[in-house]
């Protein structure tokens, strides 16, 4: 099997592991390193000249990465969401710990006479 074909091949098992939307998120992390990890070595051995089926794989390559690239922003964004949504109820759970050690002292008095 050609690097080109491996690489192909890891691109759609790739793809199919990050669109698996019932796998536990550690467990698609680790399964997607791996993955690219793969591709990476299969990248490593790509060497010219191709043959005209190695061409039409990389034609579709290019639209498979795109997609991949989407749906590793999308990951993205569902832990930068559930990050943020962690800090917000790490705060509101302190707030309610404490409630007045945050207040301001934005209006307070001073008193200018002698």
């Amino acid at each position: 099997m050609s690097s080109v074909q491996k690489f192909y091949d890891l691109t759609l098992e790739l793809i199919k592991t990050l669109e698996h939307t019932k796998l536990d998120r550690d467990a698609k992390m680790n399964a997607v390193e791996m993955l690219l990890e793969k591709r990476q070595h299969a990248m490593a051995g790509m060497a010219p000249p191709y043959s005209d089926a190695e061409k039409d794989l990389g034609a579709r390559l290019i639209s498979l990465n795109a997609k991949v690239t989407q749906l590793m922003t999308r990951e993205k964004l569902f832990i930068q969401k559930d990050i943020k949504d962690l800090s917000v109820k790490k705060e509101s759970t302190g707030k309610y710990a404490n409630p007045y050690q945050s207040m301001a002292t934005d209006g307070m008095f001073y008193d200018k006479r002698k």
